[in-house]
């Protein structure tokens, strides 16, 4: 088991680094002027790569944590309302890595109207959801 959470630790980090960069190559995506379509370009090819390297360490990080969870039972039972909250936040994060892919579209299509400052506040999200996943895993308020 110690093996799995360690693993599961690593590819938790890993998914997490990609989330905390991905907007910030937004917020330059953002900036780009028209004119510089080799920032542009390069920028977008940085922004793909991440995106599918970051999707590729969410699917074994959520599989080793329902290892964790269904199959060694960790956060079942009584007194265990952590975890409730812990898969809620869960759940909101892979909605944040579903709109970065949707965003990541929206700026290969051309189509983004948002300004670079929406994303820098954008870019704040996973910051602070890891931060009350950390808190629910380590001290189990609940």
């Amino acid at each position: 088991m110690l093996w799995v959470k360690s693993f599961h630790i690593v590819f938790i980090a890993s998914w997490f680094a990609g989330l905390f960069y991905l907007p910030r190559i937004f917020v330059n995506l953002a900036m780009v002027p028209p004119e510089s379509v080799a920032e542009r370009e390069r920028l977008m090819l940085m922004a793909e790569k991440l995106f599918r390297f970051t999707t590729m360490l969410a699917v074994p990080a959520l599989v080793l944590g329902l290892w964790l969870w269904l199959g060694y039972g960790i956060g079942l039972g009584a007194g265990n309302g952590w975890m409730h909250a812990k898969l809620l936040l869960v759940v909101l994060i892979l909605g944040y890595h579903h709109a970065c892919g949707r965003l990541l579209k929206s700026f290969r299509t051309n189509a983004n109207r948002r300004h670079h400052v929406w994303f820098r506040w954008f870019n704040e999200a996973p910051v602070i959801m890891l931060v009350l996943v950390v808190v629910l895993v380590v001290v189990k308020p609940f």
